[in-house]
């Protein structure tokens, strides 16, 4: 990267920070968009996506706190949307083709989330816990086994130092759940969901983003149960 853009972006930071300098809840989504995608369920996860954005900005306090990133990988890794606040996300419209790299999508989402936390010290900004959430329909078909081995030790580390909370979910029956949950810390381990309850994860994650963003940072807290949003 030029050193001229260095600059740019540590100034763009400054002027964020100085014009809302609330303390932030960063949010990776990581998307599968591979072939087995196509269809109604992308077209869930698009529609969910709307649902979230509607949920995430209807409290001013969250709008402000919470930070959304959206990453979209098949066989590549994309960054759709770099952070912003949930009062500016507006929300992409994806579409479905090619293999699955999962394991790629963990490794480049933890790196945002560490490269936004700097960002936060070097501009005395707080900040919770950062959420990453995972859906994907598939398995690491495009990962090589360093790659694997490389994100479920990013995973679980930053799951015991808190660095992160990694939640992932496998939609439908293609879905290689013990693969995923494998690649996941123990305790939060990968969870099946069928098309149709795609609508309600986003209902969850973002009252689970209101209830982080209305608490005082450092705070442990329990987030709302999955399950109340799992009913089609």
């Amino acid at each position: 990267m030029p050193e001229n853009a260095i600059g740019d972006s540590h100034l763009e930071d400054m002027v964020e920070f100085a014009d809302n300098p609330e303390p932030r809840c960063p949010c990776v989504l990581l998307l599968d968009v591979s072939g087995s995608m196509t269809g109604s369920r992308i077209q869930a996860v698009n529609d969910g996506i709307k649902a979230f954005r509607e949920e995430v900005t209807a409290d001013s306090l969250t709008a402000l706190r919470a930070e959304i990133a959206v990453v979209a990988f098949n066989h590549e890794v994309r960054v759709i949307q770099d952070f912003v606040t949930a009062g500016e996300f507006q929300p992409p419209t994806l579409s479905a083709a090619g293999g699955t790299s999962i394991a790629g999508a963990l490794n480049h989402g933890l790196e945002m989330i560490e490269e936004r936390k700097r960002a936060y010290r070097t501009n005395g900004i707080a900040y919770y816990r950062p959420i990453v959430m995972l859906l994907t329909d598939g398995y690491p078909e495009h990962d090589t086994p360093e790659a694997i081995q490389e994100a479920t030790e990013r995973v679980r580390e930053a799951e015991q130092d808190r660095h992160a909370a990694v939640f992932s979910f496998g939609i439908d029956d293609d879905a290689d759940i013990p693969t995923l949950s494998s690649m996941m810390a123990p305790h939060r381990p990968a969870k099946p969901l069928h098309q149709a309850q795609l609508n309600g994860i986003f209902q969850w994650l973002s009252n689970s983003l209101s209830q982080i963003s209305s608490s005082q940072v450092g705070d442990r807290l329990t987030l709302p149960s999955q399950d109340d949003y799992l009913d089609f």
